[in-house]
């Protein structure tokens, strides 16, 4: 196993946003949205990679170009359904999954998006209809390693999600996660750690963001029942410490889900209104509060 790098000094985080916040679907208008995560103070807003593809090289054009007035980096998120699986048994359904991820990466290039993250080493979420993991573990290698060569040609960085066990059986800690980057061996190829995954699978949530180091290429911040930071009880400021000790200065963004119902509740497990009936105009400013929360906690103190 690799040693973790601590590194000391001044880092300067990026905060953002999944676009999804604001319903219960998959989908979303980018160009309204980016325009209220801007105003809100976020840096970065994070999309749904896949439907990158099925924009337009003008739309994307036209995303990039807004992306840039308004100061904001986009990241791209997915997790790739069954038929895109790039661990399966079937040949043809890893090749597929493999074009997929590919065709996706082509198109963050030209929006300029320059960090995929998600469960890229297999599908999600996960129907447990083959419990190999060996074998689904060596199948995610080696088609990641052919990932990972195009997000290098591309300059993108692949980060592999550890989510929990009831949505994954192959990555689930940090630990299992740095080994398969090991094993992929390809410097574009990091980890996604998210802090409401943690909170279930690991001993010590700061113990594994200092275990991840430089390996570390994106978080994902949210509470143990999927709120925003700082409505529960998860110890941010000891996360906040973790970061600064490793020299973290890459993506935290927000993946909270508050509402029941359409795929999004579906999906991430959402069977009542977290919202209690909010308002946009309230879901913006519990957002607000959140980010300025989130920053007082992660960003670098001065003695």
């Amino acid at each position: 196993m690799r040693q973790k790098v601590i590194q000391k000094g001044g880092q300067d985080m990026k905060f953002g946003t999944l676009y999804s916040y604001w319903g219960n679907e998959w989908r979303c208008d980018y160009f309204e949205t980016a325009k209220k995560v801007a105003s809100l103070g976020f840096d970065i807003l994070e999309v749904g990679a896949g439907h990158l593809i099925d924009m337009s090289d003008n739309e994307l054009a036209d995303l990039r170009k807004l992306s840039k007035d308004l100061g904001l980096t986009i990241t791209s998120n997915i997790g790739p359904a069954k038929d895109k699986d790039v661990a399966s048994k079937d040949p043809e359904i890893r090749k597929a999954g493999i074009k997929f991820l590919s065709d996706i990466m082509k198109a963050m290039d030209k929006l300029d998006s320059r960090t995929l993250v998600g469960v890229m080493y297999t599908f999600w979420p996960n129907d447990f209809s083959d419990l190999d993991k060996p074998a689904i573990w060596a199948r995610g290698v080696e088609s990641v390693k052919e990932l990972g060569k195009v997000a290098e040609s591309l300059n993108i960085d692949m980060c592999l999600e550890v989510v929990n066990r009831f949505e994954t059986h192959i990555l689930n800690t940090c630990k299992e996660a740095l080994q398969f980057c090991e094993e992929v061996d390809n410097k574009n190829v990091k980890i996604l750690l998210d802090t409401f995954h943690m909170n279930i699978e690991e001993d010590n949530i700061s113990d594994a963001i200092r275990l991840a180091g430089d390996k570390l290429g994106h978080l994902h911040v949210g509470e143990g029942n999927r709120k925003l930071p700082g409505e529960g009880s998860l110890p941010w400021g000891e996360m906040g410490q973790a970061l600064r000790d490793i020299g973290y200065d890459r993506g935290v963004v927000m993946e909270p889900f508050y509402y029941k119902g359409g795929q999004v509740g579906k999906d991430i497990k959402v069977w009542r209104d977290l919202s209690e009936g909010a308002t946009v105009e309230e879901m913006d400013k519990k957002i607000a509060t959140s980010l300025k929360f989130l920053r007082s906690q992660f960003e670098k103190r001065e003695n």
